[in-house]
Formats: C-alpha cells, sequence, structure tokens
C-alpha cells in the first residue's frame, strides 16, 4: 500500500508535464508493456468468449483509472482514495445485509459528512469528488467482472490482457491531451516509474501476500489505504487535510473495517486493481 499510494502521489507530480490523462496513458501502457514482458502470456490461445470478458473487465480498468487521476486534479490524494473506497465498500455492505452493517453504513455516511467543509474551502471540490466516487463505481464494475474473469482464466494472463485493454482505452484521450509531449525522454522515464510503483511491485506483493493471509486479515489491513494515501499526499505533495476530514476518513476507514470483520469469511481474497 505504500508503494502503490506513493507511486499515486508521485504520478500527480506528472501533472504539469502530461496532465491527468497523459499521465493515465503513459501508466497503463507501460504497465501493459511491462506486463507483456514479465509474463509473456499467448494471447492468441484466448477465445472470443474470453474476450467478452476481458473487453469489459479491461474497460472498467481503464476508465477508473482515467476518472481517478481526473479527481487527483481536483482533490488532495487522501480525499481522492477515501471517496474511491466508497464503491467496493458499499458493494462488500449490499453483499452481506446484515444487521451491523446499518451501523457501517451510517459510520461512512458520517464520514463522507465530515469530509465536506461546511465552512467554506479546505481542499474540497464537488466535481473532484463526484470523480473519485465514479471511479470507485468502475472499481465495483472491475471486481464483479473480474471475479468471472478470474475464475476462467490464469491471474497473469488476465490481469495482462486487461491492462492492455485498459491502455487501449486510455490512449486516445491521453494523446488528445498530452500529444507529442507523451513522448519526452522525462516523461517516458517518469511514465516508467509510476507503472513500476502502480502495477508491477504491487501486484507481485499481493500475490505473496495473498498465499498467506485470509480474507479477513487481507481486508483489514486494506482499510488502512486511505490514512496511507492521505500521509503519502502530506509527504510527497505537501497536501493538508483538516482535522475533520482526517476524522472522516477514519470513520470510512473503520466501517470498511467493521464490514470485512462482519462478513462472511472467505479463504482468500481477491487484489486490489492496480491503480
Amino acid at each position: 500500500m505504500v508503494i502503490l499510494q506513493g507511486g499515486a502521489a508521485f504520478a500527480k507530480t506528472l501533472f504539469p508535464l502530461v496532465g491527468p490523462l497523459g499521465t493515465t496513458t503513459l501508466r497503463t501502457s507501460l504497465a501493459a508493456l511491462m506486463l507483456l514482458a514479465v509474463f509473456r502470456p499467448n494471447l492468441r490461445t484466448l477465445t472470443r468468449a474470453d474476450w467478452r470478458l476481458l473487453i469489459p473487465y479491461g474497460l472498467a480498468l481503464g476508465l477508473m483509472n482515467l476518472s481517478f487521476y481526473l479527481s487527483l486534479r481536483l482533490l488532495p490524494l487522501g480525499l481522492a482514495v477515501t471517496l474511491e473506497f466508497m464503491g467496493p465498500l458499499l458493494l462488500s455492505l449490499y453483499l452481506s445485509r446484515r444487521p451491523a452493517d446499518y451501523l457501517w453504513v451510517a459510520l461512512a455516511g458520517l464520514g463522507i459528512f465530515l469530509m465536506v467543509p461546511h465552512t467554506g474551502g479546505a481542499h474540497f471540490n464537488l466535481a473532484g469528488a463526484a470523480l473519485a466516487l465514479l471511479a470507485g463505481a468502475f472499481w465495483v464494475a472491475y471486481i464483479l467482472i473480474g471475479g468471472r474473469v478470474g475464475r476462467r482464466l490464469p491471474p497473469n494472463v488476465a490481469v495482462t490482457a486487461g491492462m492492455l485493454v485498459a491502455a487501449l482505452v486510455s490512449l486516445p484521450f491521453g494523446l488528445v491531451s498530452a500529444g507529442s509531449a507523451l513522448f519526452q525522454p522525462n516523461a517516458l522515464l517518469a511514465g516508467l516509474a509510476v507503472a513500476l510503483l502502480s502495477s508491477a511491485l504491487p501486484y507481485t506483493l499481493e500475490l505473496q501476500v495473498l498465499r498467506a493471509l485470509n480474507a479477513k486479515v487481507f481486508g483489514v489491513l486494506m482499510s488502512m489505504e486511505p490514512a496511507i494515501a492521505a500521509l503519502s499526499g502530506l509527504v510527497i505533495l505537501h497536501e493538508r487535510l483538516s482535522p475533520g476530514q482526517w476524522a472522516g476518513l477514519f470513520a470510512v476507514m473503520i466501517a470498511s473495517a467493521g464490514t470485512t470483520l462482519t462478513g462472511k469469511a472467505e479463504p482468500h481474497a481477491e487484489p486490489e486493481p492496480v491503480n
């Protein structure tokens, strides 16, 4: 999570060079090339039925990254990640439907309320919040489609093909937005670092972690991610949140951990999307 959110913070420093759409294009395109080089999947063996799942899977991944990076242009990293977290959190609550879940829904709602400044200013933008929530909705689609993809294909093949589709989705946006700036050596080098930090390293580490941890432990640990994102934004980008926004962030974290602890136990958890 430290590597992933550090990569997201570093990606934001690319915005003056290529903008959020160009950053998304560099990240997904270079990550796809990296995954192709490492895993070398034989994509020719994939059937039409496979691609009927992989295309919406990659589409959800690409649109999630586009909307998330657009939200970072308007919001601090910690707030953007917390709002994006609402997507899988609400999905988990919907699938569980236990009496205790009403408490977690209320706590998550309180968290959102606290993150919105009520005295003006304080680093909150409604358009940015809408984009972060949209990224969370695409994350939900990624989870739901990814479950079907994971049951049909090996994970290395699925993530490589999905990232390739995501790269093709983001490429037109990046070319129109950033143009030839995408191919400047400094932009390519920085994009390679973002792809490494946001894709290759976190995915490799999570595959190892998931062999040792069950879903509940993994889910509770994942609930720390908004705080790690906020700290990454503070250290790398000098983004400061108000005390109320920190309180809202922790409320969402507690709701996320709570729904994991009260939900059904699974032997293993799915890794999060490498955005």
